[in-house]
């Protein structure tokens, strides 16, 4: 692990003999590939660097990882996460990325309290921290639920305490419209991308409504395009799922299979290896500029795009609900809400008023 200044900020970067469990484990943390540098890199913060010891470090034995697969460099003193907290999080499944937060946290958490025996910290001691993280640190109510989170799986699921016995009031959350673009807003993106590759990213996010997570993790075997339909697997909440194949995006991935021969994932990166997370928001990043749309645009923007286009079509909720892997049908119902064609359709009660001639407008303006 080595801190050192790439493209203008400073960096940790992490170099390593080619291990496939470390560039995924490299990828969850959020690095990218350098080809200059030859190693994984990120935007360095102290719990950055806090989470990328942890991830690296730790195994089931509690030892480091071979020396020959990893360089260390300028290590900072943290925590020692209990081994029994890292067990737990595995036999649970967690996935890599839930796994890098949750000790990222924990870890936040124990050097706060490095004084205190874990198990003799009070819930007032713990109410007291969050509210210093609220009030001092101006942390987000994302990272004090992620903290809550951590803080209560030591001592439910690892401790086994009851959890009326440690009671963490949770923030309100804060009730916001998924953000979505325009169907002219997605034709102007698409056609400014002439790279096959790029322009089958961008379209399966719209035409399929998959979480950046799903595409990354798709797999040749799992399109077919005899039914015209994907399979995802394992997604969010470890459920499988399918969801529609495009008729026009069946013959650009064909092309694209064809061409590039991908060996195991549809989208790869250098060395065959799983496309990461921040090449796909680079992708979206720059076609977006491409087509002179100023506003936000992610990977979950198409997802949501998906979705309130369907619904603008007429698509019942109940479908959207299916294709999307949602547990319940309110979730999908927020689109309902930003539908710009379903609200269109309804009727001002000042209208009403206008063609029953009750006020005159017309007079008035004359």
């Amino acid at each position: 692990m080595v801190n050192e200044a790439h493209r203008g900020q400073k960096c940790l970067f992490l170099y390593f003999e080619y291990n496939n469990e470390l560039i995924q484990k490299a990828k969850a943390l959020g690095c990218k590939w350098s080809n200059t540098k030859r190693g994984w890199y990120i935007k360095y913060t102290q719990e950055i660097e806090a989470r990328a010891k942890t991830m690296f470090l730790y195994d089931r034995k509690n030892e480091a990882l071979p020396k020959r697969n990893l360089s260390f460099v300028n290590q900072v003193n943290t925590c020692s996460i209990p081994k029994a907290y890292t067990d737990k999080l595995e036999v649970l499944r967690y996935s890599s990325s839930t796994i890098g937060t949750y000790v990222s946290m924990f870890n936040r958490f124990m050097q706060y309290f490095s004084s205190y025996h874990l198990d003799k910290i009070t819930e007032q001691q713990i109410k007291d921290y969050l509210l210093y993280l609220v009030k001092r640190q101006k942390v987000s109510a994302s990272v004090q639920n992620q903290m809550i989170n951590a803080i209560k799986f030591y001592y439910e699921k690892v401790l086994g305490r009851k959890r009326h016995v440690y009671f963490i009031e949770r923030p309100r959350k804060e009730k916001q419209l998924p953000k979505v673009i325009s169907e002219q807003e997605v034709r102007l993106i698409l056609q400014q991308i002439t790279n096959l590759k790029h322009k089958c990213i961008i379209s399966l996010l719209y035409a399929s409504g998959l979480r950046r997570s799903e595409l990354l993790n798709l797999r040749i075997q799992d399109i077919d395009f005899n039914k015209q339909m994907i399979f995802v697997r394992g997604a969010k909440g470890k459920k499988d799922r399918t969801t529609i194949l495009s008729e026009s995006l069946s013959i650009l991935l064909k092309k694209f299979i064809t061409y590039y021969k991908p060996n195991y994932w549809v989208f790869e990166g250098p060395g065959r290896t799983q496309y990461s997370g921040t090449s796909v928001g680079n992708v979206i990043k720059k076609y977006c500029k491409m087509a002179n749309i100023n506003k936000p645009v992610s990977a979950h923007t198409f997802r949501h795009s998906f979705a309130t286009h369907l619904l603008e079509q007429g698509t019942d909720v109940r479908y959207i609900q299916s294709l999307l892997g949602h547990n319940s049908s309110k979730t999908t119902e927020i689109y309902t809400h930003i539908s710009n064609k379903r609200l269109a359709k309804i009727k001002s009660p000042l209208d009403r008023l206008f063609e029953d001639k009750i006020l005159n407008y017309k007079q008035l303006i004359q």
